[in-house]
């Protein structure tokens, strides 16, 4: 397989999840509301803003664009996101988190935790990442040089 494909594939399968999180955000997020934290101000207006953030930066990434501010943008996010909701997840149990239950939720945010981490990783990778042809940055760079 061609480094161009691997890149593509790269770039598609590591956005999904910011496009799919990002799109639940705005169009559906009454279960990511109810999962936020109590102190959260405006829930409705933040979990829309996360969407628009999410999906930002996975279109850029998906495109091949602007792949430094998709790296900062969603590294942030992940940084943020971890420090503020799935750490103190992991210390303060929500009401609906009975101890029945308390083992299900203690794996999904050591989960949540672990992929924020490998996340947080890629998006350092991107940083000094080159998209390869199939993408906007090289599409505008064979432009620019003609």
């Amino acid at each position: 397989m061609s480094k161009d494909i691997c890149d593509l594939l790269f770039r598609i399968l590591f956005s999904l999840i910011f496009l799919a999180l990002g799109s639940e955000h705005i169009l559906s997020d009454d279960l990511l509301q109810r999962l936020m934290p109590t102190w959260m101000p405006a829930p409705g207006l933040a979990s829309i803003l996360v969407g628009i953030v999410l999906s930002v930066g996975g279109i850029c990434i998906v495109l091949g664009w602007q792949l430094r501010f998709a790296a900062v943008l969603l590294g942030s996010f992940v940084v943020v996101a971890t420090l503020a909701v799935h750490v103190p997840a992991l210390i303060m149990k929500p009401e609906f988190v009975t101890e029945s239950n308390m083992w299900l939720w203690d794996i999904l945010q050591r989960s949540n935790l672990a992929k924020n981490l490998c996340l947080l990783g890629v998006c350092i990778f991107l940083w000094h990442h080159k998209p390869g042809k199939w993408s906007v940055e090289d599409y505008l760079n064979k432009n620019s040089s003609d």
